[in-house]
């Protein structure tokens, strides 16, 4: 009887409640056009959990609790609206369309401003404008997106290394990476022990906005690490309102995306007798193209929920990722989680915010050099299989690869853990103190290994070479904010002082020799019969910082931007610890001065104007201090006992390994920037042109000492005089039509032209990229030579192949022989233009979207070409392509000399992306209770390259260096890219 009453009160109660509701109804119109706007979402102020979306016909209703309200309306695009209800009515809501992104939010150093009152060069992108696909990293997110940035993967292994150029190579040693900083903390990446990308760590569909400080007085609050750029990342953070559950699921299948075309072996037996070679007939018609690459499989699970209070805010996620790359072997598997939290107390005066990002990252790599060349040169005539298993009778006794490739393997494990915490008080109006701790922990062990095998032709003993690599570090920064207004004047003062440790340290042993048991070579390390080398190493590195900005405007229309730091770094010695970075940038909002202020065409013209220096300390620690070592040979040892008749008993010597130098500089990059920001037709059109000019001096470089008579063979210095010069103009465009028709569409593009130039270079060429293997190892490709760029193509001029057989090259100085002297500068490997351009449509619950790069003016050294397709190989009974027989008097014997034989156009055109989405209304298929929108989607990636260059893509920089210096523009056997189709599902709860 009690359980009666029970339920029967229970009932009672649920029909008071339906009986208090009341249903709001109405439609969204946009404001202008009055058509309806599907896909808003709308809830009850305070009652976020019980949002709904408008349908196709802009049509929407919700249950309210009580009688009286406020409803909020809001949608990408469109101005955030809130509505009062009274009692059960029909609303029509207009909305006003946003497309003026003068009051978007852009992230600078220490802070953020309204783009309105930017006056820097910065580059913004947000993350429903990032490139789509299987991405590993924030900067294949960015490629094509920054005017002026140039982003440049080392191959198409998955999550390669990348080379990002933000407004040309400006140094020697340092390379041309960024400073990353993520969440304000500034990343070091220059030992974490992974063998691909470092930025491979952070999950990309964590981050909400990449911005990419350009010009000094962007930049130049980062001071010494800012020579190159500072690519700035925000992850996602949560915010009040509506609890958000978002679910992601894509499957990529990846090909080949080009193939090379060598000899099939028809083609093959043919050209042999063509050239009179000697051919080794297996008789068989194999492509080892097919042979050794796969399908890759990718898939990719992320789960994220945000949400919040006026008080507290949070995001959270966890995500897999797994790629496998069209090699086999070849695979980068990552784990993360992320937590973002926000907490205000004491009437928002304080406020904590925390940033944590976890990652472990497994990444397998195959020996990507030795497989490219085996794929095309192999001879096609051999089986792969006789018997169902690998063939180990092939042509000239080379290990069958397929039996090569399950021996080898390179394998590293890295846990990383990325957080800082950042209270914030303020004290009085305006003023306010902020404490950032923060600290990014890595942790990695690679093992590199081949297992022992032995057959009648190839043995092996077995090898591992295990590397473990920690590296900790640790920020402390205090900034003091002050932002005041006063009549038409406003500021916003920042001073901050930061310290930042870093400690790296590695272990490395290489063993050889294991027996052939079965077990792998890194679980039986005791079983080596020899230790071949082992070696440690321990840094630590500080930097410490005072800094300060000042931003003033004088009624919203003339805007100062000041900044000054001054970094202390233990990498320099006492003569110079110290580095000090200003810039000064000016502002003018000509659409707020009287006579443009009512246009009705120009809505925004902003003219900036800035100047700054930057600089570069990334040299190696402890170079400014000497150095010693122990030897007994040559003249570093004296006979002190008569009685000893060779060196093993001589006494040990001191001797210098590195000479104390404590005058050592930074390097300093002075750049001057002038630009103007553009929209018109009711911000529908819009726009940035820019002009910088960028000098780096101070030149860092390891060096031979010009003095014969030194105590060591090389050290480090500044080069006097030497500069480094890149200027050019960048320019940006976008339109977009109005959204809230059923059709609408976004187009826009960027190009920039960088013209690089080395001035004032004592040295006849300092090599940046050489020869390796085929008797040519050490002869320069490309270097850096005065009054050149960089990356400059160094080498014979080929005319042909002579009545002899061999090479003809241009006797360019007129004597009469074919020297080094005859050598000319035929090209560089940095382009002089890239571009970018992309096309967005939608069709009410259809968009399309596809992006397009491309580079010109460059060249590439094909080196494959010259190391293999020759027809000294093809008489061997190696494959070529019909390279070997171009010339039909050539002789076998012909040498493969570096010339310009094998320099190619590196332009290009590509389809970097293109994807096809479609949003189903949950409430089509009865999920809108549960659901609040479901998301179809197709990509493809890389669909089409357009370009002249015969190897296997001309977007390529293997990542070498030469003395330090790195390489540009040529490919040793790169790992080849592939062609990738994903299908995505996307589930908002």
């Amino acid at each position: 009887m009690k359980k009666f009453y029970a339920l029967l009160l229970l009932a009672f109660g649920c029909m008071s409640y339906s009986y208090g509701q009341i249903n709001v109804s109405g439609i969204v119109v946009s404001d202008v056009e009055k058509v309806p706007v599907p896909g808003v979402s709308v809830y009850i102020k305070g009652e976020p959990k019980g949002a709904v979306t408008t349908d196709f016909d802009g049509n929407f209703k919700i249950k309210a609790q009580q009688e009286n309200g406020t409803l909020v309306f809001s949608y990408v695009g469109f101005k955030t609206k809130e509505v009062s209800f009274s009692g059960t009515q029909k609303l029509t809501v207009g909305l006003a369309e946003e497309v003026s992104t003068l009051n978007e939010v852009v992230v600078v150093g220490y802070g953020s401003q309204k783009r309105s009152d930017v006056t820097g060069a910065i580059g913004s992108v947000k993350s429903e404008n990032f490139n789509k696909g299987v991405v590993a990293n924030a900067g294949q997110l960015i490629q094509g997106k920054v005017a002026g940035v140039n982003v440049v993967a080392a191959s198409g292994e998955p999550g390669a290394n990348q080379d990002i150029i933000i407004r040309g190579a400006g140094s020697l040693r340092a390379g041309t990476t960024p400073l990353y900083v993520v969440d304000g903390f500034a990343l070091d990446n220059s030992g974490t022990g992974v063998a691909s990308n470092p930025m491979n760590f952070i999950n990309p569909q964590d981050i909400e906005s990449i911005e990419v400080l350009k010009d000094a007085s962007a930049s130049a609050i980062y001071g010494s690490r800012a020579a190159n750029g500072v690519i700035v990342i925000t992850t996602k953070k949560g915010s009040k309102g509506q609890t958000k559950i978002d679910l992601s699921m894509t499957t990529g299948i990846s090909t080949l995306a080009n193939k090379v075309d060598v000899f099939s072996a028809d083609e093959f037996r043919k050209s042999i007798a063509a050239v009179n070679g000697t051919l080794i007939d297996g008789g068989a018609n194999t492509d080892w193209q097919d042979q050794l690459t796969r399908t890759g499989i990718s898939q990719n699970l992320n789960l994220s929920m945000s949400g919040g209070t006026d008080k507290s805010t949070y995001a959270a996620s966890l995500g897999t990722d797994s790629q496998q790359g069209v090699l086999n072997n070849s695979d980068l598997k990552r784990y993360t989680g992320r937590l973002n939290l926000n907490q205000k107390a004491l009437n928002d005066k304080f406020n904590i915010a925390f940033n944590m990002t976890a990652t472990k990252l497994d990444n397998s790599r195959p020996d990507a050099r030795s497989v490219v060349g085996n794929m095309l040169t192999m001879n096609p005539t051999d089986a792969v299989y006789v018997n169902g298993q690998p063939n180990t009778n092939l042509s000239n006794d080379i290990l069958n690869p397929m039996i090569s490739q399950s021996l080898y393997s390179d394998e590293t494990t890295n846990n990383r853990i990325l957080a800082n915490i950042s209270p914030s008080f303020e004290f009085v109006k305006g003023l306010t103190y902020k404490f950032n701790l923060g600290v990014d922990y890595s942790m990695s062990e690679r093992d590199i290994q081949v297992l022992p095998y032995a057959s009648a032709t190839n043995t092996t003993l077995g090898t591992v070479n295990n590397i473990a690599t920690n590296n900790n570090n640790v920020l402390y920064e205090n900034t003091l904010t002050y932002n005041f207004n006063k009549k038409a004047h406003s500021f916003t003062v920042l001073a901050g002082q930061s310290y930042q440790k870093i400690q790296v340290n590695q272990k490395n042993y290489n063993f050889r020799g294991f027996p052939n048991n079965g077990v792998e070579p890194k679980n039986q390390i005791g079983a080596a019969s020899e230790l071949v080398s082992k070696s440690s190493s321990a840094v630590e590195n500080e930097l410490q910082s005072f800094f300060g900005r000042l931003n003033y405007g004088y009624d919203n229309k003339y805007l100062l931007t000041a900044t000054m730091r001054a970094d202390g770094s233990s990498k320099f010695g006492e003569n110079n610890r110290y580095g000090y970075f200003p810039s000064v940038a000016l502002g003018w909002n000509i659409t707020r001065e009287e006579f443009l202020k009512d246009s009705e065409t120009l809505n925004n013209l902003k003219l900036r104007a800035s100047w700054g220096q930057t600089g570069s300390q990334e040299i190696p620690s402890k170079i400014t201090k000497a150095s010693y070592t122990e030897s007994n040979s040559g003249n570093n040892t004296y006979p002190l006992d008569p009685s000893a008749v060779d060196l093993a008993s001589y006494p040990y010597g001191t001797i210098f390994t590195r000479l104390a130098n404590p005058d050592i500089q930074w390097e300093v990059s002075t750049q001057t920037n002038v630009g103007l920001d553009f929209s018109l037709f009711n911000n529908r059109l819009s726009g940035t042109v820019d002009y910088f000019n960028k000098v780096s001096s101070k030149l860092l470089l390891q060096i031979a000492p010009t003095d014969p008579i030194q105590p060591v063979p090389m050290y480090y210095t500044n080069i006097p005089n030497m500069e480094i010069k890149n200027n050019g103009v960048e320019v940006a465009l976008d339109y977009s039509s109005d959204r809230s028709r059923d059709f609408s569409y976004s187009i826009g593009g960027n190009i920039s032209f960088t013209k690089n130039r080395v001035e004032n270079s004592a040295y006849k060429i300092l090599t940046t990229g050489g020869a390796q293997g085929g008797g040519q190892s050490g002869a320069t490709i490309n270097g850096i030579i005065n009054n050149q760029p960089i990356g400059s193509f160094y080498m014979l001029d080929f005319t042909g192949i002579g009545p002899d057989g061999l090479n003809q090259f241009a006797d360019t100085n007129g004597d009469g022989q074919i020297l080094d002297d005859d050598r000319i500068v035929a090209g560089s490997a940095l382009p002089d233009y890239i571009y970018a351009f992309y096309l967005n449509l939608r069709y009410k619950n259809f968009d399309f979207g596809a992006n397009f790069n491309g580079v010109g003016g460059n060249k590439i050294y094909n080196h494959v070409a010259m190391s293999s397709f020759n027809r000294g190989n093809l008489a061997n009974s190696f494959n070529t392509t019909d390279r070997a027989t171009q010339y039909l008097n050539e002789a076998s014997t012909n040498s493969n000399t570096v010339s310009t034989r094998y320099l190619e156009d590196g332009s290009f055109l590509r389809l970097n992306n293109a994807t096809l989405g479609y949003n189903l209304s949950p409430k089509l298929i009865g999920l809108d209770p549960v659901m609040d929108n479901i998301r179809l989607s197709v990509t493809g990636q890389n669909l089409f390259v357009i370009t002249r260059y015969s190897g296997y893509d001309p977007e390529l920089n293997t990542g070498t260096s030469v003395g330090e210096i790195q390489s540009f523009g040529i490919d040793y056997f790169s790992y080849p890219r592939s062609r990738t189709i994903v299908f995505g599902l996307n589930v908002a709860f």
